[in-house]
């Protein structure tokens, strides 16, 4: 019965389950496990309190928390944790660059004789840093503009500076969306692909006009 409640790849590897969870249960394991699920119950029980208050706080913002709800990766624990460390009135921050380095979530500039020493980040505001990298990685699982921005920085940076480029994006569009009122702009998951093919036919253009050809370009269009 406890193999079967087994989660995620852990079924898989039910044969070797079956005689690990085989024991003998005793009077003091069921006390003890009895004082813990009573701890849990509490947690859970203070948990439940603690989501309330928050909701009732964050009542007035109802409206906004919807409309940046539409940010890909963001949901309503991302959104309660920025309300408590950021907030929603950005004046303080002059443009999203600055808010960028005050949470810590842009890369460091260290050079040294114009060579890239290190790409970390620097310290900022940890428990936004958190959830900004948390919504990073559940975007990088969705067709979309910043899933294909994860997965495309992820196959030459990694895992790591994927969610860290992914959340610094997730909060600039928080900005623009707060400062701006604009609702979300999404870009679609062939953004990069089409930006690609445009940036090589303006360097073929520029290099045929290098050659003295006057370049005139007529799309094919396929019956």
């Amino acid at each position: 019965m406890l193999a079967d409640l087994a989660l995620r790849r852990i079924p898989s590897k039910r044969d070797a389950l079956v005689p690990a969870l085989q024991g003998c249960m005793r009077t003091h394991h069921c006390f003890l496990l009895g004082e813990l699920l009573l701890m849990v119950e509490h947690l859970e029980r203070s948990l439940a309190r603690l989501d309330r208050e928050i909701e009732e706080r964050l009542a007035p913002q109802k409206e906004t928390m919807e409309r940046l709800d539409a940010i890909t990766g963001v949901s309503q624990r991302v959104l309660e944790t920025l309300f408590a460390e950021i907030g929603w009135d950005l004046l303080t921050f002059p443009d999203a660059a600055h808010l960028a380095s005050w949470v810590g979530i842009c890369p460091g500039q260290h050079e040294s004789g114009g060579k890239r020493m290190s790409g970390r980040t620097r310290k900022g505001n940890r428990h936004a840093k958190t959830i900004l990298v948390q919504a990073a990685h559940a975007a990088g699982k969705t067709k979309t503009y910043l899933g294909a921005q994860y997965r495309r920085m992820s196959k030459g940076r990694g895992g790591k500076h994927a969610a860290v480029a992914v959340g610094h994006s997730i909060l600039l569009i928080y900005y623009q969306m707060l400062t701006t009122g604009h609702p979300y702009d999404e870009k679609g998951e062939d953004h990069f692909t089409k930006r690609d093919q445009q940036e090589k036919q303006q360097r073929l253009v520029k290099q045929l006009e290098r050659l003295g050809y006057h370049v005139d370009l007529t799309p094919h269009h396929v019956a």
